[in-house]
C-alpha cells in the first residue's frame, strides 16, 4: 500500500516557475515507478511525466519536453516536478501516481498502469 500526497501548486504568471512535491508513504515506495498527470477543466486526465524505480530513466509528454523536470528522492520517500516556462495551458489539477513491474516504456504514459493517486494539487498559470 502507498499513499501519496502532493503540495506545491499554486497561481503564476506565463513563464514562471513552480515545483511540485509528491510525498509518498510505505516502505516500498523505491520499488514504484512514478508518473505525473494532470486534467484540465473539461479535459481528460493525461500523462505528464514519470520516472522509474531508480530515478534512472525519465518519460515526458511533448507538451512539456524541455521545460518541466521529474526527479525523485527515495531516501526521502518523494517525487518531484519542476515546471518551468509555465503556460497558461498547463493550468490543470495535477496527480501524482505509482505503478510497479513497468517493463515497457508503454507503461510509465498509460494512466491504467498506475495502482495509487494522490488527491490532486491545483495549478494555476495566468495569462
Amino acid at each position: 500500500q502507498v499513499q501519496l500526497v502532493e503540495s506545491g501548486g499554486g497561481l503564476v504568471q506565463a513563464g514562471g516557475s513552480l515545483r511540485l512535491s509528491c510525498a509518498a508513504s510505505g516502505r516500498t515506495f523505491s520499488s514504484y515507478a512514478m508518473g505525473w498527470f494532470r486534467q484540465a477543466p473539461g479535459k481528460e486526465r493525461e500523462f505528464v511525466a514519470a520516472v522509474n524505480w531508480s530515478g534512472g530513466n525519465t518519460y515526458y509528454a511533448d507538451s512539456v519536453k524541455g521545460r518541466f523536470t521529474i526527479s525523485r528522492d527515495n531516501a526521502k520517500i518523494t517525487v518531484y516536478l519542476q515546471m518551468n516556462s509555465l503556460k497558461p495551458e498547463d493550468t490543470a489539477v495535477y496527480y501524482c501516481a505509482a505503478g510497479i513491474n513497468f517493463g515497457y516504456y508503454a507503461y510509465y504514459t498509460n494512466i491504467g498502469r498506475y495502482d495509487y493517486w494522490g488527491q490532486g494539487t491545483q495549478v494555476t498559470v495566468s495569462s
